[in-house]
Order: C-alpha cells, then structure tokens, then sequence
C-alpha cells in the first residue's frame, strides 16, 4: 500500500494547482509517498490518484455545531482526583462548573469532560463512579444554560451513554473505541459525533516499552479500521474526528515522528485533533518538570499542528493558546 502525506503550506503565495488540505487555511502542491519498507520520495499533486487527493482536498463537515474552515480549542475539564496534570483541581460539582464557566469565555469551543484519568500508570475507575464524576457535571451546565458543546472524554460505553442523555454529544475514547464491546452498538444507535483517538493497551500499561513495525503507518492503518467500523455500524463518517494519541502508548521519538507527519491523517478524511497539552515530552524538551509549566511548549506544538491543517487542539491552557491562534492567524 501507497501513503501520500501533503506536504503542507500555510503562504499566502499559494501557487497554481494548489490544492487545500480538508479545504481549510493549509495548501500542498506535493507530497510525501511513504512505503512500508521503502524509501520516501516526494511527488507532485499530479502524480497522486485522484481520488486520494480529493480526499484530503474535501471541505469537512461541521462538527458539533462548529465550522471546520478554522480551528477549535477543546478544553480539558478532568473533574477526577488523579489526572497528570489538573488533578483534584476540579473534581467537586461547584469548582467544575465554575471551571466551566471560566474555559468558556477564555475561548473554549468544545468541552472535554472526563472523570477517569488516562495519565499512564493510571488506576482503573468503576462505571458508577465515573458517571457520578461526569453526568452530573454535564446536566447542570445543561441546565445553567451553557450553549458550548460538550465532549465526554471515556472508554466505557456505560459512561458515555450516560453523559449523552445528560447532555454531551461527544463521545471521545482514548481507544478508538476498542476497550468496551457495547461502544460500537452505542455509537450505531446514538449516532453522537465521535472521537477516535489511537492508544496502545491500557493506561496502566501502556509506557511498557511500546513498539510499532512504522508508528506513523500503524496508526494510521488502525484508525482507518475504526472508521470502517464505525461506518458498518452505523455511524456516518462525517460525525467522526481522529486523534493520532500523543503520548499513549508511544516514546519520546514515537511523538516526535506523529507530529512531523501529522498532515498524513487528512488521507483518512476526518478532521484532526492534536492534544500535546502539558505532555511528558514537552516538558522533557523543555525543561519544565512540573506540568503547569509546560504552556508555551505545548502551544509551540501547537502552533505546528495548525500549520498542518489540525482542527482541533485539545488543551488545559485555554487562554493562552487562544491568544496565540489570534495571533498566528493574523500572519495568514
């Protein structure tokens, strides 16, 4: 099988038979032609099935209310006792609401409500727990009239059931859907938009030594399968975002690789979501130990994912990676 990454551009001088990536501010003329056991070489559009172009190319549907043709922040609300980097901060009903609150007019467009941390080594949290942790949270900013949308961030079907009825119409799995069986019938059934992001065993295990024949080909295989799957079950693909998973399940260089090549997962025709937020790897780059500290790593990767057409980031430093697009897309 044939890989072609476009080879992403954001300057204003956009030549002749440039075509758009996902038909928003990023253009490539050529790409990168990736073989599992070859060489890379690069191509001109020309020289690229059509129809693999046209996928790239196409304008993507709304997600969530909310216009692909910019970017959008998904803010991280863990309302747990344990997550890495905002634990305890907001794991009673008033701080997470308060929080919410807050993230919105920092300049949230989709909140993230999860109440199981997935920080590696993470300990398993019961299906009751996790949604007295989240529904609840999700019903009351229903209720005090929040119009932003919502996300739950889970691997259990139970749970995200829960927060759909509640409210949410996200439904964002750290496995692709791949940890619950009832996930897929759920998703077929509810028909919420959906969020597959790519992992590697469970959060307990998941720094182990990971390993991958191609990191970059192997997650992009295993998410295209979850799309089918999802398709089969009922779930149409305009409702789907993939997240190639920064940081589950993968080293320092595994990161590094995914971000380099992140505009190779416009080919599977979804919108893309980045979330490097405050990760280990950003601090161990750039010398901040502690996870709070790790803002303007994070917003410089991305800033990186945005060059590259990402649509989505998903972040705890709201305001200021807001700040940042302002002014980044001021130089477009």
């Amino acid at each position: 099988m044939i890989y072609y990454r476009p080879i992403a551009q954001i300057d204003r001088c956009r030549p002749k038979g440039a075509r758009a990536i996902a038909g928003g501010w990023s253009w490539f003329t050529h790409a990168e032609c990736l073989e599992r056991g070859g060489i890379s070489t690069v191509v001109p559009i020309t020289e690229i099935p059509v129809d693999i172009v046209e996928n790239i190319a196409r304008k993507r549907d709304d997600i969530c209310g909310l216009s692909m043709s910019e970017p959008h922040i998904m803010g991280v609300l863990n309302v747990t006792p344990d997550s890495f980097s905002d634990g305890g901060q907001h794991n009673t009903f008033e701080n997470a609401v308060a929080r919410a609150k807050a993230m919105i007019k920092e300049g949230t467009s989709l909140l993230d409500i999860g109440g199981e941390s997935t920080r590696p080594g993470a300990d398993y949290v019961d299906n009751s727990e996790e949604i007295a942790r989240t529904a609840p949270v999700i019903e009351m900013l229903k209720i005090a009239g929040i119009e932003t949308p919502m996300s739950i961030d889970t691997r259990k079907a139970d749970v995200a059931a829960a927060a759909l009825q509640a409210g949410a119409v996200m439904f964002n799995d750290v496995t692709a859907l791949t940890y619950d069986t009832d996930s897929l019938p759920l998703v077929g059934r509810e028909k919420p938009f959906v969020c597959l992001m790519h992992s590697l065993s469970d959060p307990k295990t998941m720094q182990n030594n990971p390993e991958y024949d191609d990191v970059l080909l192997d997650i992009y295989d295993h998410l295209a399968d979850q799309i089918a799957l999802c398709v089969k079950n009922g779930l149409p693909q305009e409702r789907i975002v993939i997240d190639p998973g920064i940081g589950f399940g993968k080293t320092m260089d595994h990161n590094l690789q995914l971000i380099r090549g992140l505009s190779l997962f416009h080919g599977l025709g979804c919108p893309v979501l980045l979330g490097v937020s405050r990760k280990r790897f950003i601090g161990e780059i750039g010398h901040a130990q502690n996870a709070a500290d790790r803002a303007p790593g994070s917003i410089a990767i991305a800033l990186e994912g945005l060059r590259q057409g990402a649509q989505f980031l998903r972040v705890h430093d709201i305001w200021q990676t807001k700040q940042a697009i302002r002014l980044w897309k001021k130089t477009l």
